[in-house]
């Protein structure tokens, strides 16, 4: 069978690795050249981790806080868009026109603006209506030791829940065509054979539909997870203090500009990685249990 055999490594492998280091060679000799770069990096790392002088503990710098800041709005950005993606996912294959016409009114209004606009739009919209509605303001002013833990800085917590929010909605609206796919993909006899059992439409759906229709929308998925990791970066523009806006105070500050953008990309790349490792891993599972 495809794919069961060991990974092979050839002269083709060697080719194009050694393609890919002289190039990277090439790109840091010509910023040596051309732009008169002098690399300093020992310059930036305090960035990364520094010394307290007053407790002699190493303690994250303003890139790692901006990385976890990442972390955070990658982690509840997924679950919440997961969320948001199967409600309306659900209400756009609904017998019922209404909930149809809600979830395509949601689904085409945000695919068809540009991020930059719907983040700005939506940003003025939730921060000054939707979170004091929410009570975000006086949950921050409570200083409870748990919200530093979970959200970062007390003090930014609104701008950190409305930049969550903007994410949330706009990657929901595209995970919401990823499950009504999934599901109108499921044959129509599995449909009729779960009619036949005498299930209710709810029990259809969580009982025969959706177990399958998740198999199928697990690659897919995965895809816009990692697009929504990398999509976060975006709400630097609304100054939520993720990476991206601190690596750019960072870069400004200290002028080391390539320095500090090679680690923010490495740190992005590991945070991709990751995930599509942990998916990768989902999706062999769920071959293995299909097989068995």
């Amino acid at each position: 069978m495809p794919g069961t055999g060991k990974l092979r490594f050839g002269w083709i492998d060697v080719l194009v690795l050694a393609l890919l280091a002289s190039a990277a060679a090439y790109v840091a000799w010509r910023v040596d050249a051309v732009l008169h770069y002098r690399w300093n990096w020992s310059q930036v790392w305090v960035y990364v981790l520094r010394v307290d002088p007053a407790t002699g503990q190493w303690v994250p710098g303003l890139l790692l806080h901006g990385f976890l800041t990442t972390l955070r709005l990658a982690l509840y950005g997924i679950v919440l868009a997961a969320v948001v993606g199967l409600v309306f996912g659900l209400m756009r294959t609904s017998r019922r026109l209404f909930p149809r016409l809600v979830a395509g009114l949601y689904v085409e209004l945000v695919r068809n603006m540009p991020p930059l606009v719907f983040m700005f739009i939506f940003y003025f919209f939730l921060s000054s209506q939707v979170i004091p509605l929410l009570g975000i303001d006086r949950l921050a002013a409570s200083g409870s030791p748990a919200l530093g833990f979970l959200f970062g800085d007390p003090k930014l917590l609104a701008n950190f829940a409305s930049g969550l929010l903007c994410l949330v909605l706009f990657e929901g609206a595209y995970i919401t065509e990823i499950v009504r796919a999934g599901i109108q993909s499921i044959e129509k006899g599995q449909w009729e054979a779960a009619d036949s059992l005498g299930l209710k439409r709810w029990q259809r759906m969580r009982l025969v539909v959706l177990p399958q229709a998740l198999r199928r929308i697990l690659p897919p998925l995965a895809g816009q997870f990692i697009m929504l990791i990398k999509t976060s970066s975006i709400v630097s523009l609304i100054s939520i203090q993720e990476l991206t806006f601190l690596a750019t105070e960072v870069a400004v500050t200290s002028g080391r500009v390539f320095e500090v953008w090679l680690i923010v990309a490495g740190l992005y790349f590991v945070v991709s990685a990751v995930f599509s490792l942990l998916f990768q891993h989902l999706e062999q599972r769920g071959r293995i249990a299909r097989h068995t």
